[in-house]
C-alpha cells in the first residue's frame, strides 16, 4: 500500500450484487469451492503423472496443463479477468500458512519487484524446453509439487504473499494479461475508505483475540455508527497489500476476494470496466524498469516460445554447433533463450525509448526509463495476441483429447477415435490471423495515446520506433505460425 492517492479508473457494474454468484463469491468460503476443484484436478495430475502412462498423449499431467489449461486461461483472462489466482489451488493451504507467518518478517527489500518474476518466468520457459516437460507427466509431477511447497513455504515465511507477488511465473503472466478483463477491484464510495478506520481490505480482520470497534460511517443525512468485529473467522486481508481505494488496475490483485470479505462497511466489491482501460491511463502503471520489462518481455517470449518449436530453432542449433562448435544442448538453449527472452527485448525497449527521444527532441526532458514505462503498456495486448495464438493452436488442434485421458485415469476405456478430432487448420490459421491483428492494432492505439500525451505535435514521430518494433514482432510471429509446428502431446495421436 502506498500513502499517495491515486483517482480510481471508472467502474460498472457491481458483478457481486448479481444473484447467485455474488453470495456465493462474497461467502467467507467463497473461494474455497473453487480452490478444492482445481486442487482434486492439481492432485490428480501428481498420481497420473507418478503412476500413470507415461505417454504425453495418454497422461492428465502433460495433457491437461500444457494442451488444455493454458489455451483456457487465456480464453479466462480475456472474457472475466484472472479467475485462475482466484482458485489457484497452490495457495489453498495460505490460511494454516499466514496463522504461521503473522509474527513473520517482510519479503526482503530489495527484492520486491518484478525482476524476480521475469527470470522465473524465463526459467519456467527455458526448462520446459529443455527438459521437455510437455512429454514428460514424470517431470510435470514434480513441477507440481514443487510449486506447493515453494507457495506453502513463502506464505509462512513472509507476512504478505511473496510467492504470487514477486516469484510466480504463472501469476505474473496472469497479472500482466488481466490488465485486459472487462474486471476489477474497486470501491463503491471513497468517503467510506476515508473514514474507515481498520482499512481491513488491506489489513484483514482476523485476531486471535476477538475484538470490537465502532466507525462513524459518512451517509447522506450525516453519519451512522456500525459495529467492527474482529476475531478467529475473520479474513486475513490482501495477500499482496493492495489498498482497494487506491488501486489503479488489475496488476498483482489475484482476485482471491478476500478485500470484498474483509470490509466490514461492503464497500469493496468486483466491478465491470472497459476492457484494457487502465493500460490507457498513465497513473494505472509504474514508472519503474521492472515493471516495464516484464510486459514488453513477455511479448517477446511469446514469440520465442514458439519459436523453439519450429525448424529454423533446430537449424539456429546446427549453426552454433558448427560454427562456434558449441556441441551442447544445454549451452545452445541457454544462449538462445537469453538472447531472445531478456537481451532482445531490454535492447530493444531501450533502443525504440532512445530514438523515441532524440526524434522529438526530450531527450532532456525525458528519462528514458519514463519513455519506456509511457510505451510498456502497449505491449500487452500484442503480447497478448502472440499467446493466444500459440496456446490455441494447441488445443484446437485436440480440443477433445482429455475426454479419453481422464477416462483411462478413471479406469475406464477411452474412446480415442471419438475425441481425436481437430479443427480445420485454414481455419485455425485464420484465428491466429485475428488475433494477432486484433492485438497490433490495440497496441498500435496505445502507442499513440502514450505518445500523444509525451510529444503532443511530435507524436508521430515519438510513436514510430514502437510501432515498428510492434510491427516487427506481429510479423515475427506470423511468420512462425505458418511454419510446421510440433504438436506436442498430440503427436502420438495424430501422427
Amino acid at each position: 500500500m502506498t500513502a499517495e492517492r491515486r483517482p480510481q479508473a471508472a467502474i460498472g457494474s457491481d458483478v457481486l450484487a448479481l444473484p447467485g454468484i455474488g453470495r456465493v463469491l462474497r461467502h467467507r468460503q467463497g473461494r474455497l469451492a473453487l480452490q478444492m476443484l482445481l486442487t482434486i484436478g492439481a492432485l490428480a495430475l501428481i498420481l497420473d503423472g507418478f503412476t500413470g502412462p507415461q505417454s504425453a498423449a495418454r497422461n492428465l499431467a502433460t495433457v491437461t496443463p500444457w494442451v488444455h489449461l493454458r489455451g483456457l486461461v487465456v480464453i479466462v483472462l480475456l472474457l472475466a479477468g484472472n479467475l485462475f489466482c482466484m482458485g489457484c489451488p497452490f495457495t489453498l493451504p495460505r490460511s494454516l500458512a499466514k496463522r504461521l507467518a503473522l509474527r513473520g518478517r517482510r519479503f526482503p527489500q530489495r527484492l520486491r519487484s518484478k525482476w524476480l518474476a521475469i527470470f522465473s518466468l524465463f526459467a519456467l520457459f527455458f526448462l520446459y524446453e529443455y527438459l521437455d516437460l510437455w512429454a514428460s507427466p514424470w517431470l510435470t509431477a514434480w513441477l507440481i509439487v514443487a510449486y506447493f511447497g515453494a507457495s506453502f513455504a513463502l506464505e509462512a515465511l513472509f507476512r504478505e504473499s511473496a510467492f504470487c507477488k514477486y516469484i510466480c511465473p504463472l501469476g505474473s503472466f496472469n497479472f500482466v494479461y488481466s490488465t485486459l478483463s472487462p474486471t476489477r477491484i474497486g470501491v463503491k464510495s471513497p468517503a467510506v475508505c476515508a473514514t474507515c478506520v481498520g482499512k481491513e481490505c488491506v489489513n484483514g480482520s482476523y485476531a486471535a483475540q476477538p475484538s470490537i470497534r465502532l466507525d462513524e460511517i459518512p451517509t447522506v443525512a450525516g453519519a451512522r455508527a456500525l459495529e467492527v468485529r474482529h476475531g478467529p473467522q475473520g479474513t486475513l486481508g490482501c495477500g499482496t497489500e493492495l489498498f482497494a481505494p487506491q488501486m489503479r488496475g488489475n496488476l498483482d490483485c489475484t482476485f482471491c476476494l478476500d478485500c470484498v470479505r474483509a470490509c466490514p462497511h461492503d464497500n469493496a466489491s468486483l466491478f465491470t470496466r472497459a476492457p484494457g482501460a487502465e493500460l490507457a491511463q498513465p497513473e494505472s502503471w509504474s514508472r519503474r524498469w521492472d515493471v516495464s520489462l516484464l510486459a514488453i518481455a513477455l511479448a517477446f517470449m511469446g514469440v520465442a516460445n514458439a519459436f523453439g518449436m519450429v525448424p529454423p530453432y533446430y537449424a539456429l542449433q546446427e549453426a552454433l554447433a558448427l560454427r562456434l562448435g558449441i556441441s551442447s544442448e544445454f549451452v545452445a538453449l541457454l544462449l538462445i533463450f537469453v538472447a531472445l527472452n531478456l537481451l532482445l527485448p531490454a535492447l530493444a525497449a531501450a533502443a525504440a525509448g532512445q530514438l523515441g527521444r532524440w526524434l522529438t527532441a526530450a531527450h532532456k526532458r525525458d528519462s528514458l526509463r519514463d519513455t519506456v514505462a509511457a510505451f510498456a503498456p502497449s505491449f500487452v495486448p500484442i503480447g497478448f495476441g502472440i499467446w493466444f495464438a500459440h496456446y490455441s493452436f494447441h488445443f484446437l488442434l485436440g480440443p477433445g483429447l482429455i475426454v479419453p485421458v481422464l477416462s483411462e485415469f478413471l479406469g475406464g476405456s477411452g474412446d480415442w477415435a471419438r475425441w481425436s478430432f481437430s479443427l480445420d487448420a485454414t481455419l485455425i490459421g485464420l484465428l491466429q490471423l485475428l488475433v494477432l491483428l486484433g492485438g497490433f492494432i490495440w497496441s498500435l492505439r496505445l502507442a499513440q495515446k502514450a505518445a500523444l500525451r509525451l510529444y503532443r505535435r511530435q507524436a508521430l514521430l515519438g510513436m514510430l520506433p514502437w510501432a515498428l518494433l510492434q510491427l516487427l514482432l506481429m510479423l515475427a510471429a506470423r511468420h512462425i505460425f505458418t511454419l510446421p509446428m510440433e504438436m506436442r502431446g498430440t503427436l502420438a495421436l495424430f501422427g
